[in-house]
């Protein structure tokens, strides 16, 4: 089947996330119930609901949906849904193991869970104590979020041949951001003016495994023919990296109250991002001078934070960024004009690359 072929109209996003919620909260009432049942510790998967349930974009099982219907998906789209619920409960998985290993205390305007974890067992405690357990904890429930991403995969009533399309695109899809998640933590702490280092992080951690990799699952679900996966490839690649550009704006110049994180946290991890090498790059040898005594200083005070952010806007940096997103949204949309969608399919991806990339949260 071809995108040329007729489908079923897309729902609608406000649809397709109660339908994805749906998948999620019934298969996680029924895993509290069980482990309620069999006298197991229940917290575990009402953690993850209450993870999963804080907030998100549902941004992944969105563009599965939307590349089934890309695809020309037609008939029950159930198996669809369900798939696409799977990639969320991925998403759950490596954004907890995440912040494990950035050490960070909120997401989503809340505490993470690891923290969450430590401060619910810290009773009769040092507070070390506890933050080791709730760090192993929530590597725990992370793990259990991997092995349910699969359950959901494999309960979904696929057809052999569909498995047979998806399996391999989930196994490199997982593959591609477990690379660039390790280059992202290699790199940290470092400030050097390789741009193309932080571009290819962007690609692997975000642009595939956020964008590319759940279209191509969704349209191959649809048996969706080589064409259609090269046109969402151009599509989804430059709409994927303008997606991280912006988040790498937002975790320094963003709202806490919007973003629900400090926009102190990339700056004292050292995140390495094309904004810090380009910035580093463009220094003046005494702004580099500033740059290297401040940038990773995990103890910096908001004055210092927002004395680094000016160094970054005076260099041109951030200037620089912006435009860098709006060329790849270009790209995108010129893509998405040649693309053999249906008309109704190309306007949903529209939208979504409009909501990712022109975002404050």
């Amino acid at each position: 089947m071809t995108a040329q072929t007729p489908g079923a109209e897309f729902p609608g996003f406000a649809t397709v996330r109660t339908r994805i919620d749906g998948f999620l909260d019934d298969f996680l009432t029924h895993k509290t119930h069980t482990a309620d049942t069999q006298k197991m510790p229940g917290e575990v998967p009402r953690t993850l609901h209450d993870f999963l349930f804080a907030g998100g974009k549902r941004l992944r099982p969105l563009l599965c949906v939307a590349g089934w219907h890309a695809a020309g998906g037609h008939g029950n789209p159930a198996p669809t849904f369900q798939v696409a619920a799977s990639l969320e409960m991925f998403h759950a998985f490596a954004l907890i193991h995440d912040d494990v290993m950035d050490n960070s205390a909120t997401r989503r305007g809340r505490p993470t869970v690891h923290r969450q974890l430590a401060a619910r067992h810290q009773n009769g405690r040092s507070t070390a104590t506890a933050d080791h357990l709730g760090a192993g904890a929530a590597i725990l429930i992370g793990d259990l979020a991997l092995a349910w991403s699969d359950e959901l995969l494999h309960t979904a009533g696929l057809t052999p041949k569909q498995l047979r399309a998806v399996l391999p695109l989930i196994d490199t899809m997982r593959t591609e951001v477990m690379y660039g998640q390790y280059l992202d933590l290699a790199a940290a702490g470092t400030l050097t003016d390789d741009v193309e280092l932080a571009l290819t992080i962007v690609r692997y951690k975000t642009a595939k495994y956020t964008v590319e990799r759940p279209l191509h699952v969704g349209a191959a679900l649809a048996g969706a023919d080589a064409p259609v996966r090269a046109a969402l490839s151009a599509f989804a690649l430059p709409v994927g990296e303008a997606f991280q550009l912006r988040d790498d704006l937002l975790g320094v110049y963003g709202n806490p109250a919007t973003t629900g994180k400090p926009c102190t946290d990339d700056l004292r991890e050292g995140k390495h991002t094309a904004l810090t090498a380009l910035a580093f790059r463009r220094a003046s040898q005494d702004q580099r001078k500033s740059l290297t005594g401040l940038f990773g200083d995990a103890d910096l005070d908001e004055e210092s934070c927002d004395r680094l952010r000016g160094i970054l806007t005076a260099t041109g940096a951030r200037a620089a960024v912006e435009q860098m997103i709006q060329s790849r949204c270009e790209q995108a949309e010129q893509a998405l004009a040649r693309a053999p969608f249906p008309p109704a399919a190309r306007h949903a991806l529209h939208a979504l690359a409009r909501a990712a990339t022109g975002r404050t949260a």
